[in-house]
């Protein structure tokens, strides 16, 4: 097999939940060793938070595949050695503690490089190290909500949280590309970065569409479900026989297309109601009901044939299942299978492809799985700290 970027590189991570295991999944599908330090009886929260796969969690599954997990008791006497001898020999170090916890662990950013110069340390918080809301709870959903992600998601009649953790997804993917920056940085340099990310710092980025739109045009772009706010039509529209196809009309061409093959009215591409791009939104209302009525005629597949024919962007609403087997993921073989404690699950690929290097994709661990033999490595007895209580 040939190497992964990424070979040779260690993280040591004192992470939790989402954002900040993220990260270091992904340093690992590129081939970096994570060693991941975990509470002794519990581990990482998120291991409890369902047992759908196996038995196990669903995000921890998803998050941990190809780690090495360590339990350390941070409070112990023996913990300071320990993580000194990890980070002695580590490139990267990543934790998401709540603020003040690494430095009062003697893990904070400026302690642990003023001897140890070329390590890159990461710190993934809520909303930084700073400001009235640095020691602030900082759900997923809290994030979403001071973001503004609620206010434009959803229906008009009511807003919703995105159904994914969008703002620990965002951070854990800052944190992924400003540790690669670093890791370039540190090959021209010699010297390692601190870096931090917050997860709201990340998603008001991720908001800066309509941020923009308010603060420019004076009104929020309004909650318009499957639409779009400043394109019509563009949003999810029903054949007769009840299929769901997704159309993204973003130009006067396409909607050119459209008005010929989609509905077979031509005249509609110079009806002042919907010539323009702003008279088609202005006249939303009007224009969906056209377009449903002439939808509710067509089967689905007839209808996608005629999308097809004139080259409109168009999708499929799929539900997960349906996602599963999806032809686009089956012909591409973008599935992999990864052992876990509770037996093999089909796990996606790196979206991230290397020509001629597939990625990393080792087992998810079990909790202190790898603690013996990494304790040893590194010089300590791990059945004297057991004794101890601090594994």
């Amino acid at each position: 097999m040939p190497s992964l970027p990424l070979d040779g590189v260690t993280v040591v991570s004192c992470e939790q939940a989402v954002a900040a295991p993220l990260a270091t999944r992904h340093l690992a599908d590129l081939g970096a060793r994570v060693l991941k330090i975990e509470r002794p009886g519990s581990g990482d929260f998120a291991r409890a938070y369902d047992e759908t796969v196996h038995g196990l969690s669903s995000h921890f599954v998803w998050l941990n595949r190809s780690k090495e997990s360590v339990t350390l008791d941070l409070k112990s006497d023996a913990a300071p050695a320990v993580m000194a001898a990890l980070l002695d020999r580590a490139d990267v170090f990543v934790q998401n503690f709540a603020p003040g916890v690494a430095d009062r662990l003697g893990l904070g950013a400026a302690a642990l490089r003023a001897t140890r110069p070329r390590l890159i340390t990461c710190s993934v918080s809520g909303y930084g190290s700073t400001g009235p809301y640095r020691d602030a709870k900082a759900y997923d959903l809290l994030i979403q909500s001071e973001a503004g992600l609620v206010s434009v998601t959803g229906s008009a009649a009511e807003p919703a949280k995105s159904g994914i953790p969008a703002a620990d997804i965002g951070a854990g993917m800052y944190a992924f590309s400003g540790i690669l920056s670093a890791l370039y940085d540190r090959e021209r340099t010699g010297l390692g970065t601190e870096l931090e990310v917050s997860l709201f710092d990340s998603l008001v980025e991720w908001m800066g569409f309509p941020l923009y739109y308010a603060g420019y045009g004076g009104t929020p772009p309004p909650r318009t479900g499957t639409s779009h706010a400043a394109i019509a039509p563009y949003g999810t529209f029903a054949a007769g026989d009840g299929t769901e196809l997704v159309l993204a009309v973003q130009n006067d061409r396409e909607w050119a297309a459209f008005c010929e093959h989609a509905v077979a009215r031509p005249d509609w591409v110079t009806d002042e109601r919907f010539a323009t791009g702003s008279a088609r939104v202005a006249n939303r209302a009007a224009l969906e009901s056209g377009i449903g009525a002439i939808f509710a005629t067509l089967t689905g597949t007839e209808l996608e044939e005629r999308l097809k024919a004139g080259r409109i962007a168009h999708a499929r609403r799929r539900e997960l299942p349906e996602v599963l087997t999806h032809p686009q993921l089956t012909a591409r073989d973008r599935f992999a299978e990864v052992p876990t404690p509770g037996g093999p699950v089909r796990a996606t690929l790196l979206p991230i492809t290397a020509a001629g290097r597939a990625p990393r994709m080792d087992p998810v661990p079990a909790l202190g799985e790898h603690t013996d033999a990494v304790l040893a490595e590194f010089g300590f007895d791990a059945e004297a700290l057991r004794r101890q209580g601090a594994v």
